[in-house]
């Protein structure tokens, strides 16, 4: 599952395409003013945006350019503009993909997964659940259960896959010591938020290269943990 930001004046198209990404388990936020678009990256947190060029007020290059000033959240170009030149600009402004209208919503699907992919470090599955994510040099695979740096095969437990997938799911955000212990434990364990940490501490010394440095695995302190994905910066 992706959070994903859609920016188009066409109110119908808008409206189709925010219905078939949430039947793919996509969570989406859509305006059609390109001048929101700023405002909604930094309320909504994206992990990416769908920006159609032809609109009203400010195009979509105006848009993509200010918001290349402030983010680098991954952006695909919807427009009827088929120009190469018109491409080679979007591509010159910082775009992740360009889809030319009109398109197929399964075309669509391929494309943004392909750009999540590549920018995120995670892929998913056929119903939307997350399918693997990479943390360094180390990828898990949540469908198999196991997880593999290169071809060595690193033995997790049940628990540590299921706190991996807790995190994971997040996209990056911070989760609270006492919800991973719901969702990892149920709400019918009383397990103390020590047992969250121990299960952190293992999972540290089976991923990290310096498990006294994490570079994934991070504590935020005083409140929880969270995972760094590859496109962070450090």
């Amino acid at each position: 599952m992706a959070r994903i930001l859609i920016v188009d004046d066409d109110v119908t198209l808008l409206r189709c395409l925010a219905e078939y990404l949430e039947e793919r388990y996509h969570e989406v936020e859509k305006t059609s003013n390109g001048a929101d678009l700023i405002r909604l990256v930094f309320q909504e947190r994206p992990d990416l945006v769908l920006l159609d060029v032809v609109m009203p007020n400010m195009d979509g290059w105006a848009v993509l350019s200010r918001l290349r000033d402030v983010s680098n959240v991954p952006v695909m170009l919807l427009t009827g503009k088929t120009s190469e030149a018109d491409k080679l600009y979007g591509y010159k402004l910082g775009v992740d993909d360009y889809i030319t209208k009109p398109f197929s919503f399964a075309e669509l699907t391929a494309r943004i997964e392909a750009v999540l992919k590549r920018t995120h470090g995670f892929r998913m599955d056929e119903t939307g659940k997350l399918a693997t994510i990479r943390l360094g040099n180390v990828t898990l695979d949540f469908k198999k259960r196991i997880a593999f740096r290169g071809d060595e095969i690193i033995p997790l437990a049940p628990t540590e896959l299921h706190l991996l997938s807790a995190l994971a799911k997040r996209n990056g955000d911070a989760v609270e010591e006492n919800t991973l212990i719901k969702e990892v434990w149920g709400d019918f364990r009383q397990e103390e938020t020590a047992a969250v940490r121990r299960y952190i501490w293992m999972l540290r010394h089976k991923i990290e290269k310096d498990p006294s440095n994490p570079q994934w695995i991070l504590t935020v302190r005083g409140f929880g943990y969270r995972l760094r994905f590859e496109f962070e910066e450090n």
